[in-house]
């Protein structure tokens, strides 16, 4: 099989090479013959070469640059259950037809991959169409994605996915281990849909509205912030037991998600 060695800086390609990272990277979850794969940003095909060699049943690869698309076609046509999409991973999410239990492997491109979480995170149909995320990020964004509740760290991704997500971290990937090298290093994680969610919030776009307000002012008490939310409403913060003094890193994850169901009850 022959690849194109031109990754294009604009999308944030870079392709990972290391055979020992790709076996460790499939170990994660059991591959099945039963299973269906979708596979985020293929790129020159390394990852998809060593997860058809599992052989699943179908295996869905989604890849954004026409000439890798084309690439990958080409190198893959003799696998009946391998197809091959040249589109936007967020177009895919939209669409919703991925059917169901599928397992989602990506390394993610550096400048998008909050994005992409993000949007797998805030589906309108939950319990989603995907049974595990097992997803690789600059080392730095998956630092934020595990960070603790009420530390400094605390942040906007990691609240957001605790809140539908069990989340684990697997390893951390060298720079060395791709092409071309980065200049940071990587992990992976994993993250299974949570089945018993005692905060059911009905919009999960509140949620990322409240989180993006509250959060916008990060080392500054919440109260002025707060009182935009609920239009100056001082009964709300009382009702939750709140103190608006706090700063948004100094809240609890569950205070978020009580927010997000109170701000429902009043204005949807």
């Amino acid at each position: 099989m022959q690849f194109i060695n031109n990754p294009k800086k604009s999308l944030g390609q870079n392709f990972l090479v290391d055979q020992n990272i790709i076996e460790k990277i499939i170990k994660i979850v059991k591959i099945g013959k039963s299973k269906k794969i979708l596979e985020i940003g293929p790129g020159n095909g390394n990852l998809t070469k060593k997860i058809i060699s599992m052989n699943p049943k179908k295996i869905i690869a989604i890849e954004k640059d026409n000439k890798l698309a084309l690439a990958l076609k080409k190198n893959f046509k003799d696998f009946k259950n391998v197809k091959i999409i040249n589109d936007d991973i967020f177009n895919i999410v939209k669409k919703n037809n991925l059917g169901k239990n599928v397992t989602v492997f990506g390394n993610l491109p550096y400048n998008i991959s909050t994005q992409i979480l993000a949007s797998l995170v805030l589906l309108a149909k939950w319990p989603p169409w995907y049974e595990v995320l097992i997803l690789m990020f600059q080392k730095e964004v998956a630092n934020r994605i595990l960070a603790k509740p009420n530390t400094k760290n605390s942040n906007r991704l990691s609240v957001l996915c605790n809140w539908r997500l069990e989340i684990k971290k697997h390893f951390d990937v060298s720079k060395n281990c791709f092409f071309p090298k980065p200049k940071v290093n990587s992990t992976v994680l994993s993250f299974r849909p949570k089945k018993n969610n005692k905060f059911n919030i009905t919009n999960p776009k509140n949620l990322e509205m409240i989180t993006r307000v509250l959060f916008a002012n990060r080392r500054k008490m919440i109260n002025k912030n707060f009182a935009k939310l609920f239009m100056n409403d001082k009964s709300v913060a009382k009702y939750l037991n709140l103190n608006l003094s706090l700063r948004p890193e100094e809240l609890s994850n569950e205070m978020f998600y009580r927010i997000a169901t109170k701000y429902e009850k009043l204005f949807n």
